[in-house]
């Protein structure tokens, strides 16, 4: 029998767009040259390598989030200590919206995520950095 999934993906985005800011990414550029603010970039490394970067952005894997975030976590990441604006952002805004209303939700503050994502910041004229992985051996 087929699962029945009662507040689906659509649901759970609307709700957090509904509870979080939103900032375009005209303004994520300004916001990105305040040393009070840290982008947080949760795409997945393959994304970062096949698109690019944003200079300066910290990137948390949208898996680890929540226990790089949480300072009695074991995987806990100093940054996410630090008295400052954390905007999120993904590809396209729907992952970072999730991320942004589940920092929230944890008490980090203040957060917001880029509407549109890392596409919305390229077409903005956002600064892009290539990124390669770091080599084993």
């Amino acid at each position: 029998m087929p699962q029945t999934i009662h507040r689906g993906i659509k649901s759970l985005i609307d709700e957090a767009n509904a509870a979080i800011e939103t900032v375009s990414a005209a303004d994520a550029i300004k916001a990105a040259q305040d040393p009070n603010v840290v982008i947080v970039d949760i795409r997945d490394p393959r994304e970062i390598e096949r698109e690019g970067k944003i200079p300066g952005a910290f990137s948390c894997t949208r898996g680890m989030l929540e226990f790089w975030i949480d300072p009695q976590s074991p995987y806990a990441k100093p940054i996410f200590q630090e008295d400052k604006k954390f905007i999120f952002h993904c590809a396209g805004g729907l992952r970072s919206a999730l991320a942004a209303k589940t920092a929230q939700d944890m008490g980090l503050k203040p957060v917001a995520h880029m509407g549109g994502g890392f596409a919305a910041w390229r077409d903005a004229g956002g600064p892009v950095e290539k990124w390669e992985p770091k080599k084993k051996g």
